[in-house]
C-alpha cells in the first residue's frame, strides 16, 4: 500500500474578518499549531469547492472535497442522507431532509429544535410515521435534529434550508407551487402530531432530490478509502463513493462530539486504506448559532484532538486540511467563497507555495487558487504519491 493519506474537513471553518476580533477571522484567532505547521511545511492556497451557480451546501461542497465534480453527479442532498441510513430510493422516489425546528410567531428561531437528542427525536419520527401510515410519505430516523422523509412516487419541490432563514418569517419560504401544497399539508399534520408529543416543535422539509449515479472513488482514483463522520450527508456520500463508512462511538455531529474518538478510528483506518476522510461538523454548528467563542473552541479542538495526533501517528500520513465551505458568523449561513487549504507530507519538501500559518488571509497571500475540489484532490494525490 502507498503512503496513507488523510483529508480533514472542519465543516464551515472558513469565515470573514470580524470587528469584535479586531478585523481577524476565528481561524486567525484560534490556536492551531498543527494546522500552522502543515501550512509552513507544505503547500497552501485557496480552492473553489462550490462550482459557479450551485448553492453552497455541505452536500455540493463535500462531494467537491472528495474529488467529484458536483455539476456532473449531484441530484440533491437527501438522497445522500438516505443512503447513509440504508433507505433505498426507486427511480420515481424523492427524498427530503426533515429537520426538527423551533418556530415562534411564524419565525424560524432554531433550525435544530434545541439540538434535540436522537433518542427523543426517534419518538417523534415514530409518531409521524404512524400518522402517515398508508400514504406515500415515509419518515426515517437520522441523528439529532436531522432526519429523512421519502415521498414514494413523489415530486421534486425546491425548498429552502432552515438555517438560511434564521430569525425570518417562514411564510414566504414555504414549499412553492401545486406540489408544494402537498408538502405544506404534511408539515401542518406534523405540527398537530408533535404538539401532543413535544410542544413547540415543527418539521421543515428541504434538501430534495432523487437517487444519484456517481462513479466509485476507486474507479476515479484507483485508491481504497474510508469516511469518519457523524453526519448522514457525508456518510451517504461515502456509501455512493464505495468507501467504508466507519462507526465512531461518541461522535454526535455537534459541538459535543468526541474529537479524540474520531482520531482513534481514523488512525486504525489509515493502516488499511489508502485515504481516510475525517469530517467534523462542530465549526459549522457554531457558525449557525452565531457564536464566535464556540467556533474558535471547535477549531482548536479539531487541531489539538484530531489533526495533531494523526499528524504524529505511525505510519505518518500525508495530510490535506480544508473546510468544505465558509460559514460566516455574520450571516450564520453558508457562503460560496474560496476556502483555505494546506497539504503536506511529513519530512518531504513539496513543490508549491507555503504559508506562514493556516488562515484565510495567509492562504490567499500565497497566490495559489485551485479552481475546483476535483483539481485539488488530483493535485494532492499526485504530490503525495
Amino acid at each position: 500500500m502507498s503512503r496513507p493519506r488523510l483529508v480533514l474537513v472542519p465543516d464551515g471553518m472558513a469565515d470573514e474578518p470580524l470587528e469584535r476580533l479586531a478585523g481577524r477571522t476565528p481561524l486567525q484567532v484560534a490556536h492551531t499549531p498543527a494546522m500552522d505547521a502543515l501550512a509552513r511545511g507544505g503547500v497552501a492556497g485557496l480552492v473553489q469547492t462550490v462550482p459557479p451557480e450551485m448553492t453552497p451546501g455541505s452536500d455540493v461542497a463535500n462531494l467537491s472535497v472528495l474529488g467529484y465534480r458536483p455539476e456532473e453527479v449531484y441530484t440533491g442532498r437527501s438522497p445522500l442522507e438516505a443512503a447513509s441510513i440504508g433507505v433505498e430510493l426507486g427511480p420515481q422516489d424523492v427524498a427530503y431532509r426533515c429537520n426538527f425546528v423551533t418556530l415562534a410567531d411564524g419565525t424560524m428561531r432554531d433550525h435544530t429544535a434545541g439540538h434535540i437528542a436522537t433518542g427523543q427525536a426517534r419518538a417523534l419520527i415514530e409518531a409521524l410515521a404512524a400518522a402517515h401510515e398508508g400514504t406515500p410519505f415515509e419518515f426515517h430516523t437520522g441523528v439529532s435534529y436531522r432526519h429523512l422523509m421519502v415521498w414514494r412516487g413523489g415530486q421534486v419541490v425546491p425548498c429552502v434550508p432552515p438555517h438560511d432563514i434564521l430569525d425570518r418569517p417562514v411564510d414566504e419560504y414555504l414549499p412553492p407551487g401545486e406540489h408544494g401544497l402537498v408538502l405544506r399539508r404534511v408539515m401542518r399534520v406534523a405540527h398537530e402530531v408533535l404538539e401532543s408529543v413535544r410542544p413547540n416543535t415543527d418539521i421543515w422539509l428541504w434538501g430534495e432530490g432523487t437517487a444519484p449515479r456517481m462513479p466509485r472513488f476507486r474507479d476515479l482514483y484507483g485508491l481504497s478509502g474510508a469516511v469518519v463522520s457523524a453526519v448522514d450527508l457525508v456518510r451517504g456520500i461515502g456509501v455512493y463513493a464505495g468507501l467504508e463508512v466507519l462507526e465512531v462511538p461518541g461522535a454526535t455531529g455537534d459541538l459535543a462530539t468526541d474529537y479524540a474518538a474520531k482520531a482513534m478510528v481514523a488512525l486504525e483506518a489509515l493502516r488499511t486504506h489508502d485515504l481516510v476522510l475525517v469530517h467534523v461538523e462542530a465549526p459549522d454548528e457554531a457558525s449557525h448559532m452565531g457564536s464566535v467563542e464556540e467556533k474558535i473552541r471547535a477549531i482548536e479542538r479539531v487541531d489539538a484532538r484530531v489533526l495533531a495526533p494523526l499528524w504524529e501517528s505511525a505510519p505518518r500520513p500525508a495530510v490535506l486540511v480544508l473546510p468544505d465551505h465558509a460559514t460566516p458568523i455574520r450571516t450564520r449561513t453558508h457562503a460560496a467563497s474560496p476556502v483555505p487549504f494546506a497539504y503536506a507530507v511529513p519530512g518531504l519538501p513539496l513543490e508549491g507555495p507555503a504559508a506562514p500559518h493556516y488562515s484565510e488571509p495567509a492562504a490567499a497571500g500565497t497566490g495559489l487558487t485551485v479552481p475546483s475540489g476535483a483539481d485539488l484532490m488530483a493535485r494532492f494525490l499526485a504530490a503525495t504519491a
